[in-house]
């Protein structure tokens, strides 16, 4: 499996993104409205200038209560860990687990196209395991 077959199962293809300039609050109140875990940050929509989390946050309020009034590029990623769509799935879950992150960034041609949690990729990966199932079940019973 492709992970552009991961993105096409996603309930939308939406990528929600938040400006460098807008307030942590502003990000936090994003991340609620969207029931996301991350976002996109973006100066104009389309590019990546970074990723920040629902754990960036929180690792910055331990250490700055007056955090939620600073901007988002104070704490937002900028080494961001990305994939292409055409690469295997397989690569991506090494990917997470060897670097630790939970959100990845997908481009092709260099744009912006998605962006894949490990909730998706657990997802896809129960899928394609219960169609397995079912198809030995049904060779074993001949149905």
């Amino acid at each position: 499996m492709r992970i552009s077959d991961v993105l096409r199962q996603k309930p939308t293809q939406d990528i929600i993104s938040v400006q460098p300039q807008a307030s942590v609050r502003d990000l936090v109140a994003l991340l609620a409205e969207h029931n996301v875990g991350a976002l996109v940050v973006s100066a104009d929509g389309s590019s990546l200038d970074g990723i920040v989390s629902e754990r960036d946050v929180v690792r910055q309020l331990g250490r700055d209560p007056g955090v939620l009034d600073r901007d988002v590029a104070s704490i937002m990623t900028r080494d961001v860990h990305t994939c292409e769509g055409d690469h295997p799935v397989d690569e991506l879950m090494e990917l997470m687990t060897r670097q630790r992150v939970r959100h990845v960034p997908v481009l092709s041609n260099g744009a912006l196209v998605g962006i894949i949690s490990i909730g998706d990729v657990v997802k896809s990966r129960i899928g394609e395991l219960e169609f397995e199932r079912d198809q030995l079940d049904s060779y074993v019973h001949g149905s």
